[in-house]
């Protein structure tokens, strides 16, 4: 019996549609651009749900197989799969994608193709990313989403697009330089695998494992990013563009997070262990510090960029606390994030389409001309606060959990997000939605029209749905989570 090859179909069916659209619709057919890649978008979800839907949350195996021989001379294999953790994160970058089509359609008018192409290519990479079993094709995939990030920034961004696009692309690319580095001597250490399987079963001593852990270190903390390797994510959502800021934030910031967890504890385990102290130490300073940093934007997108900083440090922590409720808190946090920053940053793209600012002083009063947008807008910044019966605080109770388990200051440190997180987000929330209407500009302000109603109302049934019912997210994870966590505990020395 034949076996329908979804993880492939999940890489190839944006990729190949996104040059599809880039060969075939034309400047003056802008509108078919929309349309073409609209349906290829809503294909490539469509084809991750059987994925969920098939997934068999009792077992902590790679799921959904595919084996193929890629290059021989380097024994490297197209081998493809999907395990607990990584199985939620293909559903969420494809229905993203699907988002971020739909919020293109009356925002960007200028290379409409090249725009959709890139964001349909950029989704199939990232889905290879999260599938791969086979070191260098992670490696491979890990790499080539630069691209189209990076042209989406640089083409279509602000004014500094240019010098946040090259600073984006060159923190990220050094540092995976040197996961390169690790790869290649966990493949000769192998005798000659790229197998991720392989390399988890590698006994490993602890002088290599420490430098090891460094050279992922190097590459994922940037990606997360992590304190203080951060600076480069606020210039990058500053000048991205809607789409690209949502990208950014809802999938690209996740692969380093994912990279911790596929790579560094279960490869070092003993490392992991070792550095865990200070990895919790320099998120709980990204938790902290980076919130305060976040209470004196004057810039709305920068003021959500720091916002994600903060809200990834949670993340960090819950993975180097070892222990289940941190970790699964954590992921659900990744998951959580995905919707809520970026359904923030859909917001502030609403308003910066009428007003061509995102200057909190600009706006005032909004809520007198745009109530429909000022009720949405007002659900997400409660969820980007964690406000219980949202998203938002499923993931970071647990995380606070998991930290007053592992030890009481640490859950106590992390716990001050809820207090930070609202005062950014509200203060943020009450200066440009309440009060008198003072510019004439924001005077003329029409509220948000259909299109724009669907994906903040979908992006708001996410929110909501996972907020009051999580079990579902939290059920496909619980298997692989734990025995990730057994694996770190035995540890290989």
């Amino acid at each position: 019996m034949m076996t329908i090859p979804y993880l492939s179909l999940s890489i190839w069916i944006p990729i190949l549609g996104g040059l599809f659209v880039l060969f075939f619709a034309n400047e003056n057919r802008a509108s078919l651009a929309r349309l073409i890649g609209l349906m290829v978008a809503l294909a490539g979800f469509a084809i991750t749900l059987p994925l969920y839907v098939g997934f068999d949350s009792s077992s902590s195996a790679i799921q959904f197989p595919e084996f193929k021989t890629w290059i021989a001379y380097f024994n490297a294999h197209y081998s493809l799969g999907v395990d607990g953790i990584s199985m939620p994160f293909i559903v969420l970058n494809s229905f993203i994608t699907v988002i971020v089509i739909i919020a293109c359609w009356g925002s960007v008018q200028a290379k409409v193709a090249q725009y959709v192409a890139a964001f349909l290519v950029m989704s199939g990479l990232m889905n290879g990313i999260f599938a791969a079993q086979d070191g260098l094709l992670f490696y491979v995939f890990f790499e080539a989403s630069l691209i189209p990030l990076y042209l989406a920034i640089g083409v279509w961004g602000g004014a500094n697009r240019v010098y946040a696009a090259l600073k984006f692309f060159l923190y990220t690319l050094l540092g995976s330089l040197l996961m390169l580095v690790a790869f290649i001597f966990l493949f000769m250490e192998s005798k000659g695998s790229f197998e991720i399987a392989d390399w988890h079963a590698l006994k490993i001593g602890m002088h290599a494992q420490t430098y090891i852990f460094w050279a992922f270190l190097a590459s994922f903390a940037v990606k997360v990013p992590m304190w203080p390797v951060h600076t480069w994510l606020p210039d990058a959502h500053v000048e991205a563009p809607t789409g690209g800021s949502v990208v950014l934030a809802a999938i690209a910031l996740k692969l380093g997070a994912y990279g911790f967890l596929r790579f560094s504890l279960p490869i070092v385990p003993d490392a992991s262990q070792a550095m865990a102290p200070v990895m919790i130490t320099l998120s709980l300073i990204a938790v902290v510090y980076i919130g305060l940093v976040a209470i004196v934007q004057t810039d709305m997108k920068k003021l959500v960029a720091y916002s994600s900083i903060s809200h990834m440090g949670f993340v960090t922590l819950g993975f180097f606390m070892f222990n289940s409720l941190g970790v699964e808190g954590a992921l659900v946090q990744m998951i959580s994030h995905g919707f809520v920053s970026a359904a923030m940053f859909l917001c502030i793209g609403v308003l910066y389409d009428r007003m061509h600012t995102r200057q909190i002083d600009a706006y005032g009063g909004v809520v007198n001309v745009m109530p429909r947008f000022a009720a949405l807008f007002m659900l997400f910044a409660m969820a980007n606060s964690g406000l219980p019966a949202t998203s938002g605080f499923v993931g970071e109770f647990m995380v606070i959990l998991g930290g007053v388990q592992f030890n009481f200051w640490v859950g106590a440190l992390a716990a001050t997000t809820l207090i930070l997180g609202a005062a950014y987000t509200l203060w943020m929330y009450k200066r440009v939605i309440f009060g008198e209407v003072t510019n004439e500009h924001v005077a003329a302000l029409q509220d948000i029209n259909f299109r724009e109603t669907v994906f903040l109302v979908v992006l708001a049934v996410c929110v909501l749905a996972m907020g009051l019912y999580p079990l579902p997210v939290t059920e496909v994870m619980h298997a692989s989570v734990s025995d990730l966590l057994k694996h770190v505990a035995a540890g290989k020395l």
